[in-house]
């Protein structure tokens, strides 16, 4: 959950992060065994237990085997020995190796059975995070500073600890909250801000644009020519735009820029027909049949005297376009046929129906991005109204 939820009355444990920068590191040499710690501080003061934790490594060695030994120091002086191991032959003059031992380790489990003699009940050893946070004297959490000390045997002068860090698996974390892969939604939600943003500004200009012309060439030209393109544009207005989609996406691909051109293939439609209205109404102005008089070409009454008229008008369609335009592709991505290799936010709505997160109780995977398609696509339709009522004489209140 996001870690905020602590402000309602909550005490639970925050997830907690701490690399080989926060460590307190020791070296020293005993009979030419050089031993390095890693020492991680931090303190505990919850009503929970964490949900698990984690502790990483990265060592370089060559063809003698360095040692690996994981001690806890609790508050009350207690130090527990919870692993201990040696690392794997190298393969060469040189190896880097890098592991990380969970808190579900068999061999942290059976450490721990030879200290369940200090406590004055029954501690469940298969579960090491509770034991190693608990009070000996009570079935509660045992607050107060823990130490988590790396402690590396290094048996070459050669041989280097070249990374190390703790992870303290928490049930709260950043402003959020963590999908099921410990992913930070915040993070996806900002990275989904821009795509959304690139997916409803384009499709919707390239959509009115398209649109546009089509529809002013239709009404300009008339008779023949505008019933052949009308009934192009009622065939695709016609069509099932989101059963199109998938289609498309499942045979074709499923990039987002793919993704983007089968967006403005079905959403010029709506523009060209009141495009066409709006032409036919200007072409029997004045100056329209002035120019034509002074032999003006039809490209160039087009583009000099009809749409340079339209472009007010253009500018908050793209502004309307843009929510329909971001759904569409939040609704491929909830489908699970958007682009898998971009985070947008019907992307991590998707992730959320495939885990459950609603039968869960997990709101913080899928109330965020709910939201944020929401007042975005409330915010353009705000700025598109706004610009109509200011470019659309007849929509003024007097």
């Amino acid at each position: 959950m996001p870690v905020w939820v602590n402000m309602l009355g909550l005490n639970l444990p925050e997830h907690l992060i701490m690399t080989a920068k926060n460590a307190d590191k020791t070296s020293l040499l005993e009979d030419g065994v050089r031993i390095e710690s890693h020492s991680y501080n931090f303190n505990f003061n919850y009503d929970s237990y964490p949900s698990d934790f984690m502790v990483m490594y990265t060592a370089k060695y060559g063809s003698i085997q360095p040692a690996v030994q994981i001690d806890v120091i609790r508050p009350d002086g207690n130090e527990f020995q919870i692993y201990f191991a040696s690392l794997p032959p190298s393969q060469n003059e040189s190896n880097e190796f890098s592991a990380r031992i969970f808190s579900t380790d068999t061999l942290i489990a059976d450490s721990l059975i030879g200290y369940s003699n200090l406590f004055a009940y029954t501690v469940d050893v298969t579960r090491p995070q509770v034991m190693i946070f608990s009070d000996t004297e009570e079935n509660k959490v045992l607050k107060g500073t823990y130490v988590i000390r790396n402690t590396f045997y290094l048996f070459d002068p050669s041989d280097t600890v070249v990374d190390s860090g703790v992870i303290l698996g928490g049930k709260v974390y950043g402003t959020m909250g963590t999908d099921d892969f410990r992913r930070d939604l915040a993070i996806g939600l900002l990275w989904g801000a821009p795509v959304a943003l690139f997916i409803g500004l384009t499709v919707s200009a390239a959509a009115v644009f398209i649109g546009l012309l089509y529809g002013i060439f239709a009404g300009y030209k008339g008779n023949r020519t505008d019933e052949g393109l009308m009934r192009i544009n009622d065939v695709f207005y016609s069509l099932p735009t989101l059963p199109l989609l998938v289609i498309l996406s499942v045979t074709i691909g499923r990039s987002i820029f793919l993704i983007t051109g089968f967006l403005v293939i079905f959403s010029w439609v709506g523009m060209a027909k009141i495009s066409r209205s709006l032409a036919l109404q200007i072409k029997s102005l004045q100056y329209i049949e002035a120019a034509k008089l002074m032999g003006q070409s039809d490209t160039k009454i087009i583009f000099k005297h009809i749409i340079p008229q339209l472009l007010p008008l253009t500018f908050a369609s793209i502004a309307i376009a843009v929510p329909s335009a971001i759904l569409a592709e939040a609704a491929l991505s909830f489908l699970g046929l958007g682009d898998p290799s971009i985070p947008t936010w019907g992307q991590i709505l998707h992730d959320a129906h495939s885990a459950g997160a609603l039968s869960r109780g997990l709101w913080w995977w899928i109330v965020p991005p709910g939201l944020m398609i929401a007042v975005t696509g409330l915010a353009f339709v705000l700025i598109g109204n706004a610009l109509d009522n200011i470019v659309n004489v007849r929509s003024r209140r007097i």
